[in-house]
């Protein structure tokens, strides 16, 4: 592509782009297994939390990433299941994220894989994070086998990240660690356990039970030291009538 093109020529380009790998998807690529669909909504819930105390922190679901190749006319293009891209300031990708009119790269992508699906060919989406936008970090997880891994590039190829003393993997600049709780991907934020809409509400529930019950137990006591007030006039009275 020539370098002289205007932006709005560029985002042009890349819109037509993504309206064309749109229409080639077979029909496949839009069915999803639970467990897949169960693990990407526990990411996004937990996520949302870390977005919402990092304004950098920008998080993303099924969107599609195109880049150029020196020498070839089309984008690259690759979707992660889930996408973190660092930032101070505002993204607004509508369609797709085009890197050339991006400010920022990919610094973290996550895909739920299964050898069963044929949904996705991860191998070459990992050539895309690995070898072509070097993608910081990469964490595949297949909830059928339970395997979890999360790979750190160093510059020239992804390097498996090793489990700290907690037995999680940790992304340092994040202040993240990821990990299998119960069979699903957990994330765990400055030390703690992001928890998930269900565990806010249960905890909400039993803060309200909590609440109630001091509530009746400070009108029952209430209760009693006003009958008790009442006991000591009425003795006072009984006294003073006798005297």
């Amino acid at each position: 592509m020539a370098t002289d093109i205007s932006n709005e020529q560029l985002r042009r380009f890349y819109e037509k782009a993504a309206q064309e790998y749109l229409r080639s998807l077979p029909l496949e690529h839009f069915m999803e297994a639970t467990p897949h669909a169960t693990q990407r909504k526990i990411t996004l819930e937990s996520l949302d939390l870390v977005a919402a105390r990092r304004p950098d922190f920008h998080l993303f679901n099924e969107l599609l990433v195109q880049y150029p190749i020196r020498g070839q006319r089309k984008p690259r293009q690759v979707v992660p299941d889930n996408m973190v891209v660092l930032y101070e300031g505002e993204l607004s990708p509508e369609g797709s994220y085009d890197l050339p009119l991006q400010p920022a790269k990919p610094f973290w992508v996550l895909e739920y894989v299964s050898k069963s699906s044929k949904r996705k060919d991860y191998q070459d989406n990992r050539q895309h994070y690995e070898k072509r936008l070097k993608v910081p970090y990469y964490l595949p997880f297949d909830p059928e086998t339970q395997v979890l891994t999360l790979f750190h590039h160093n510059g020239r190829q992804y390097v498996r990240v090793e489990p700290n003393q907690h037995g999680r993997l940790a992304l340092p600049e994040l202040d993240l660690e990821v990990g299998l709780l119960d069979g699903w991907v957990r994330f765990w934020y400055q030390g703690e356990l992001l928890p998930l809409p269900a565990d806010l509400q249960r905890q909400f529930t039993e803060t309200q039970r909590q609440l109630a019950a001091e509530q009746q137990a400070r009108q029952a006591a209430e209760t009693e030291l006003a009958r008790l007030r009442a006991e000591i006039e009425e003795l006072k009275r009984h006294q003073n009538h006798k005297r």
